[in-house]
């Protein structure tokens, strides 16, 4: 037997309903866009996990289809949105998210660019030159822009060219778009994007993430919602107020859907799962607990997430991807399922890694911006 502590029924039913809800257990989705439209938001600070995130709910894909959805699709973005903290969504659910989720961020941003020695006047021209040479000359990297600001006399060093970017980010000038080769490359927004829609009312948008929300991530709370989006717990509790005539009856405090499966029929939690760093599973509830083992391995710490192990549900070991390989760390006994089911993980991480190391050995040459109407 697993080493697996089991989990009360109560704990239990909850763990399978999000397993479920996360794309985990029961049927996979088909593509990139298919995973990124029912999470709503995966977070993306680091390119690997998040192409590991789409892998486990997917069957059949390689890292390069994620490329490929950035590029040549255009059907997915990355960009500072939640939290204040880079996410790949859907390009028809940029706007209303960057409307609804980004304001708050101003005043640290502000923040953040004096600490780094950029005065106000420095920042405006350095976000004056993104929008100028990616109007001109987009696609660009940011090794590309940093050059540029640099010449115009602004400072880039240490972290500073980040928080340039995100300022023209905040102000929705630029999201991350097409790959050249391992890198994402900068595009104006409304180019790439083909220009923002009518903006949604705040009651409406509220509404429309809290629904959202709870059909990647529910059963959950209103905690659950403000922590993950970032925003007010005010705000959180408005939006599920407005969907609550689609909301289920439940006993427990919890909210989810209406017409979702219920606990007697959510598949059975999967016997062993590989994710990768910053896997949304840890990171759309208020707490992580739930799927985390009693005095198991460290897997996140100071802000990161490390690839992980989850057996029966929970986070019992770590991994690495090293040479092409996926190396285990610290894996206690399985049962001969779990073995079977390690196997079947890492022979298919390590091939659907496989497709990013072939694609930077020729790097693809990204699609040209939309032109403006």
């Amino acid at each position: 037997m697993t080493g697996v502590p089991i989990r009360n029924a109560e704990q239990a039913a909850l763990a399978a309903q999000r397993l479920r809800a996360q794309l985990l257990s029961g049927e996979p989705a088909r593509t990139v866009a298919g995973v990124t439209g029912h999470l709503l938001a995966v977070q993306a600070q680091d390119p690997r996990g998040a192409r590991l995130a789409v892998r486990a709910r997917t069957s059949g894909l390689l890292a390069t289809d994620v490329d490929d959805a950035l590029t040549a699709d255009r059907s997915v973005v990355v960009s500072w949105l939640n939290r204040g903290t880079l996410h790949l969504v859907l390009a028809e659910d940029y706007w209303w998210l960057h409307q609804l989720t980004t304001s708050q961020l101003a005043a640290g941003n502000a923040r953040r660019l004096a600490q780094e020695g950029v005065p106000p006047q420095d920042a405006e021209r350095g976000v004056g030159v993104i929008e100028r040479s990616l109007a001109a000359d987009g696609p660009l990297t940011r090794a590309e822009l940093r050059e540029r600001i640099a010449a115009a006399g602004v400072r880039t060093q240490e972290q500073a060219i980040v928080h340039i970017l995100v300022l023209a980010t905040l102000r929705g000038l630029i999201v991350r778009g097409p790959m050249r080769g391992p890198e994402q490359a900068f595009v104006l927004a409304r180019d790439w994007l083909s220009g923002p829609p009518a903006p949604l009312g705040r009651e409406q948008a509220l509404g429309l993430l809290a629904r959202r929300y709870l059909a990647g991530h529910g059963p959950a709370t209103d905690r659950d919602l403000a922590k993950w989006a970032g925003l007010p717990l005010g705000d959180a509790r408005r939006g599920l107020s407005a969907i609550a005539s689609g909301l289920a009856d439940r006993d427990d405090g919890l909210a989810s859907l209406a017409g979702r499966a219920g606990p007697a029929e959510v598949p059975a939690v999967p016997e062993l799962r590989l994710l990768g760093a910053f896997d949304p599973l840890l990171l759309g509830w208020a707490s992580r607990e739930l799927f985390l083992a009693p005095g198991g391995p460290v897997i996140a710490t100071n802000g990161l997430f490390r690839p992980f192990v989850l057996v029966q549900g929970r986070g019992t070991a770590l991994w690495s991807y090293t040479g092409g390989k996926v190396v285990m760390q610290d894996l206690q006994p399985l049962t001969a399922p779990e073995r079977a089911a390690l196997a079947a993980e890492t022979a298919d991480v390590e091939r659907f890694l496989a497709g990013t190391q072939r694609a930077q050995g020729t790097p693809r040459t990204p699609g040209k911006p939309r032109q403006r109407p």
